[in-house]
């Protein structure tokens, strides 16, 4: 699954608050989603500058699901990821015993054992909401090199592993 079609199938209410939290916490991030929808829906940036924020970041949350703007959705989703999920990152690999510094790996194996995986997974969603950890397995299957064929199953096969959009 592509960053964008995860972004598109998304809830409003997470995709609102990743771009709320990009708000706050990652301007430069925030300005280039936003310029890059404005340029997407051919409205200029200050015209969705002057729509309340919700309604701002809906925007932006429905230009970041088409075809065109996947760059930019794979940014923001990793970008987020990276700066307001870093418990969740460490937590998946911790109970796979990859080493790491807060989420970030230098080399990820080839393959991971299925039962760790599994248990792994299991883990994660027990200990954070499914459609984050959702979307983080997701986005780490897809924006990584070492792409284990034990999760490409389990994100296709695992009811509990589907973006709310997408069920």
């Amino acid at each position: 699954m592509k960053a964008y079609q995860m972004f598109g199938a998304l809830t409003r209410d997470l995709a609102g608050k990743i771009l709320e939290d990009l708000h706050r916490d990652q301007k430069d991030l925030y300005k280039t989603a936003l310029a890059s929808a404005a340029q997407a829906l051919k409205v200029r940036p200050v015209f969705l500058e002057r729509q309340p924020r919700a309604d701002r970041n809906q925007r932006i949350a429905t230009a970041l699901g088409h075809a065109d703007m996947n760059l930019v959705a794979s940014n923001v989703i990793g970008g987020w990821l990276l700066k307001n999920q870093t418990a969740m990152l460490g937590d998946f690999l911790d109970a796979l015993k990859i080493t790491h510094d807060k989420g970030v790996v230098e080399d990820l194996p080839k393959t991971v054992d299925d039962a760790a995986l599994n248990a792994a997974v299991d883990n994660l969603l027990a200990k954070h909401p499914q459609e984050v950890a959702t979307l983080y397995l997701q986005a780490f299957y897809e924006m990584n090199q070492a792409q284990w064929e034990n999760l490409r199953l389990m994100l296709r096969d695992d009811i509990r592993l589907q973006l709310p959009m997408l069920v």
